[in-house]
């Protein structure tokens, strides 16, 4: 649909149906005593989940009990092989609403407090192209990306904290409201992120990940540290799994309110009319994952279920990148063009008068219609994605000390991670470090295992590392030294200068004076 006929076309839509067999149920239903609202056409819900990894039913974990999410992926598709470009916060929402990677877009890391991370002010963001186009837009929850005028919702719904059922109620009357114009939900909750207490019953008193400061509606399922199952990267120590099971408990808590806000849906009449979206800005908030460029930290859920779909697959194995989601909602909207590249003039124009005119920082590589990524809505239009082999990552800092930039290129079987400051130990989150499951095993020494290391060699990694995923998925065994794969080494290398150049990465500098 044309974008500047998208409400034209919509009341059309509106009279036909008056005039059709729509209207015979709304008298029905109106003679019943119910309502009937006539839907927008194409709305779009995006919930990002904050630290989840791929720790759902859907993603074969028999223990964690997510019957929300897995629904989704039951009646949607579910991405086996998605990737957010850095396991940190702000840096990752940007790139989620941006379709850019971080370097590009100028938030290099955390917005809040004295972190002051912020996206340059000529760029433009997913909800503003959208508006542009005739959308509604509306935020819920977590924001943490700046400046507010680069990422502007028209609304701003109230919620926050760990209170996941409360945000997910209070968007109904913004996806129920009678309005010609589509929507674009914004839901982002808190959960399963690290909290500030304590479970003081259990004896290493593992982190709460906000269990401590939900309200009795908002608790669900608990777990015992006994049945929790470890992931490699990962030490299968006591700590450990009390700490997983409070995580476990906060992702079941967070799963119930993605239901509620289904249920809103359903009752709003719009379900039918409503693309749904569920990822994660990264992987799960433990050392070996968040803050690292390993799987644990880049390898991320995604679950879309598009009403619209000619076809619905119900997996996909296409490598997606969180640089692509901007490009596919867009062009779900109908704002891109023919070719799928480019916004069309009428969406882009004005945000580019705006970008002229914006104060603030300015640069030439963020203007309005850049995309590192690409749509992969031709997937449920049955078309196979056959060159979605490789993906890249690109993370700087977390918080404004941890200064550690590393990129990524990894493909199918291999993967290359360039430590740039690799004479640097690297650094942590002041939270990854007060973590128990960390801090047990750092008291033992340098020796001491951690996951697929020992705490020395986690904090202490070689410039380059190489690891061949399809025999050794855990990232175990560093090829980056072994003459054998010397070739692979120098294919990677050029690979990650050529994706440096293309997005304008001011780092690339460094392979000639470091």
């Amino acid at each position: 649909m044309d974008i500047d006929g998208k409400l034209t076309r919509q009341r059309e839509r509106q009279s036909l149906h008056a005039m059709g067999m729509r209207s015979l149920l709304t008298l029905a239903l109106l003679a019943l005593g119910g309502l009937w609202s006539l839907a927008a056409e194409r709305n779009i819900v995006l919930i990002v989940a904050d630290d989840h990894g791929r720790d759902a039913g859907c993603y074969g974990n028999p223990v964690i009990q997510t019957p929300s999410i897995d629904a989704l992926a039951a009646e949607g598709t579910l991405f086996t092989d998605a990737f957010c470009t850095t396991a940190s916060c702000s840096a990752s929402r940007s790139v989620i609403l941006t379709g850019m990677q971080n370097h590009a877009n100028g938030q290099y890391g955390h917005e809040h407090d004295y972190h002051k991370f912020s996206t340059w002010a000529n760029a433009a963001s997913l909800p503003r192209y959208l508006e542009q186009a005739g959308y509604r837009t509306a935020r819920c929850g977590k924001f943490h990306v700046a400046p507010e005028s680069v990422y502007h919702f028209q609304e701003v719904i109230p919620g926050g904290g760990r209170n996941d059922m409360e945000m997910a109620d209070n968007c109904y009357d913004f996806v129920a409201r009678d309005d010609d114009a589509p929507f674009f939900l914004y839901l982002c909750f808190n959960d399963p992120h690290r909290g500030r207490g304590v479970n003081r019953n259990l004896p290493h008193k593992p982190n709460r990940f906000g269990n401590e400061a939900a309200s009795s509606a908002n608790l669900t399922k608990t777990y015992s540290p006994d049945e929790v199952i470890v992931p490699d990267f990962l030490p299968d120590t006591a700590a450990c799994r009390e700490e997983l099971a409070e995580y476990y408990q906060s992702v079941s808590r967070l799963d119930a309110a993605v239901g509620r806000l289904v249920e809103h849906l359903k009752t709003a009449g719009v379900y039918d009319d409503t693309l749904i979206v569920y990822m994660s800005d990264h992987g799960v908030a433990m050392p070996g994952a968040k803050t690292t460029v390993y799987e644990g930290g880049l390898h991320s859920p995604l679950v879309v279920r598009n009403p619209y779909a000619e076809t619905q697959p119900k997996e996909c194995s296409a490598m997606i990148s969180w640089v692509d989601i901007t490009p596919t909602l867009l062009d779900f909207a109908g704002v891109l063009d023919a070719n799928k590249k480019s916004i069309k003039p009428s969406v882009l124009q004005p945000l580019r008068q705006e970008a002229r005119q914006a104060d603030g920082f300015k640069s030439a590589q963020a203007n309005p219609g850049k995309f590192h990524g690409r749509s992969f809505l031709p997937v449920w239009k049955g078309e196979t994605l056959s060159d979605w082999d490789e993906v890249y990552a690109s993370h700087t800092f977390h918080e404004i000390t941890m200064y550690y930039p590393m990129r990524v290129v990894r493909e199918r079987k291999y993967k290359l991670i360039w430590n740039i400051a690799a004479d640097l130990p690297f650094p942590f989150a002041s939270d990854l470090w007060a973590a128990p499951t960390w801090q047990e095993q750092y008291q033992q020494g340098p020796s001491a295992p951690y996951g697929s290391w020992s705490v020395d060699t986690y904090i202490h990694r070689p410039k380059f590392e190489l690891f061949d995923l399809e025999s050794d998925p855990h990232e175990t065994t560093n090829l980056a030294d072994d003459p054998a794969h010397a070739e692979t080494l120098a294919r990677l290398q050029q690979k990650l200068k050529t994706f440096q150049r293309q997005t304008n990465d001011p780092w690339v500098l460094k392979w000639r004076y470091e």
